[in-house]
């Protein structure tokens, strides 16, 4: 079971990434999937999450609005739209799968760490000028 977190990279304020998440060993559709940020120093944050059926989304605050989650289950992948990106967006972004559909219970259990069984390596998004 791997998860594999990709599309990082550097790029300027207010300009557009979009990250992918794919998976080998597993079907991704059977899971809501999150994505997670850690900067340097910081603590890893949820940033957004959706449920297996791609029915239900999630984000946090300060993403929302910028930030689009969407899945394709017949490629296997979820993708992370982050566009209109700030300097503060900067951090090693993590997809991880959720077995028990937690994330549909945003704010209590689908920004917790613990919640997600599987966890990918994640990919580098630099925002600088």
């Amino acid at each position: 079971v791997q998860l594999q977190a990709s599309g990082g990279g550097l790029v300027q304020p207010g300009e557009s990434l979009r990250l992918s998440c794919t998976a080998s060993g597993f079907t991704l559709d059977n899971y809501a999937i999150g994505w997670f940020r850690q900067a340097p120093g910081r603590e890893r944050e949820a940033v957004s999450c959706i449920s297996s059926s791609g029915g239900n989304t999630y984000y946090a605050d300060s993403v929302k609005g910028r930030f689009t989650i969407s899945r394709d289950n017949a490629k296997n992948t979820v993708h992370l739209q982050m566009n209109s990106l700030k300097p503060e967006d900067t951090a090693v972004y993590y997809c991880a799968a959720d077995t028990r559909e937690l994330c549909d219970l945003w704010t209590t259990w689908g920004t917790v760490v613990g919640t997600y069984d599987y966890w990918g390596q994640g990919t580098l998004v630099t925002v600088s000028s």
